[in-house]
């Protein structure tokens, strides 16, 4: 007697009762399984873009707000900063090993525009997949993923629009950029960037005017050649949106937030800090829609318990010929049991394939409207964890109704 042939037999023989176990199960595994991997993605993909990044100097404003326009692309900036206030933070060789400098306002379709220097994709260890890096005025470089949505190649040429909707109503049509490279896919926010010179942000901006003028770049204090008194008229006319910095010491972290901020024009915001904070405002909801989730899971747990402790009470003549047959108490028991677990096998595969399904769904939905993208192909070790906590709530749903089967009176039932 094959007992998986018999059970899957009574399981199929009940459809409505195994759907409504199923679609239980698949809900609340489903949805675990969905915040997992949405939750490990996101925080992943954070951190490896905040990554040896240790402080953020901008407008004032709210810090989170500052953290995700200029780390992770999401969100307006909080204003413009000085180019001369920047430098002289740049140039504070005790504390600052690199300082990358950003200048934001406009884009490309949903791509943002980034001014910056060669520092910015070396920092994340982007590689060139054809063409070279910008180096000329209104020349650009982008990402994998703009290239690919975009279908812009090493030579074209584009218009760029001020803010972040790439709406064509602002679109600067008095210059263009051109693209001259295109980047390698680095799993990071710079796939979804187009990026130039700061001078190019400013050349739009100023309309026809001559914006390639001899200002010092700002890179590690290590290659400042001159003093900061030099340059300071000519920089108090420009502006950035924002510095990211590395600090050269674990002091830096302590003094550098305390002195920026002590400046009336600008603010410090540590990326770990408002990462942290970040989360702690995803995870209330999170923590509710879990538990939610888990209390639909023990419901399916009962349900299942309700129908095979209905379901034998019909099926005791049945059980009662099989005894009669050469079943053994043990093998009625393992048949229950083996009952439980399969229901609880199958809404848990069908809960795994929705909440990933959902993920790629998501995923496709984000895909052409924000920086942030996610994939259901990614499979987490938790999951065997849920998978496997799933099948304990059929045993302990189906260990009941089996232990009655050593009550079945043999004689009696088959007598009625």
């Amino acid at each position: 007697m094959n007992l998986f042939i018999v059970s899957w037999a009574y399981i199929r023989n009940r459809k409505l009762n195994t759907f409504l176990n199923t679609l239980l199960l698949a809900l609340g595994v489903g949805i675990v399984v969905y915040l997992l991997l949405v939750m490990t993605q996101l925080q992943n993909k954070m951190q490896a873009n905040a990554k040896d990044i240790n402080l953020v100097v901008g407008a004032k404003g709210s810090p989170l707000q500052l953290i995700l326009c200029s780390i992770f692309h999401i969100d307006n900036p909080t204003g413009n900063i000085k180019l001369s206030d920047a430098n002289k933070i740049a140039a504070n060789r005790r504390f600052v090993k690199k300082a990358i400098p950003l200048a934001l306002g406009d884009s490309y379709q949903v791509f943002r525009i980034v001014g910056t220097n060669k520092l910015y994709p070396e920092h994340y260890g982007c590689q060139l997949a054809t063409g070279k890096w910008w180096s000329n005025v209104m020349e650009a470089t982008i990402g994998a993923e703009v290239a690919r949505q975009s279908g812009l190649k090493v030579g074209d040429t584009f218009h760029s629009s001020h803010g972040l909707d790439g709406s064509e109503d602002n679109q600067h049509e008095e210059q263009s950029y051109k693209v001259v490279g295109i980047m390698q896919p680095s799993e990071t926010v710079l796939d979804r960037l187009v990026l130039t010179s700061i001078e190019s942000v400013w050349a739009i901006h100023e309309h026809h005017e001559e914006a390639a003028m001899p200002v010092r770049p700002i890179g590690p204090p290590a290659k400042y050649t001159k003093a900061h008194n030099d340059t300071t008229s000519e920089e108090d006319d420009k502006e950035i949106t924002a510095l990211l910095l590395t600090f050269s010491n674990p002091m830096a972290t302590l003094m550098m937030p305390r002195m920026i901020n002590n400046q009336s024009n600008l603010q410090a915001a540590s990326p770990a800090m408002e990462i942290v904070r970040l989360f702690d405002l995803f995870g209330v909801g999170a923590d509710v829609i879990e538990y939610f989730a888990y209390v639909i899971i023990l419901i399916a747990g009962l349900s299942i318990f309700i129908a095979l402790y209905n379901a034998l009470k019909e099926r005791q003549y049945d059980l009662a010929i099989m005894r009669t047959l050469g079943a053994s108490q043990n093998k009625l028991f393992t048949h229950i049991i083996l009952e439980g677990l399969l229901l609880a096998a199958f809404g848990g595969i069908c809960g795994l394939l929705l909440g990933h399904g959902a993920v790629e769904l998501t995923s496709a939905l984000l895909d052409k409207t924000s920086q942030i993208s996610f994939t259901g192909w990614q499979f987490l070790t938790e999951e065997y964890y849920i998978f496997a906590g799933v099948l304990g709530v059929g045993f302990i749903a189906s260990l009941l109704p089996a232990l009655q089967t050593y009550r079945l009176d043999i004689s009696e039932t088959l007598a009625a």
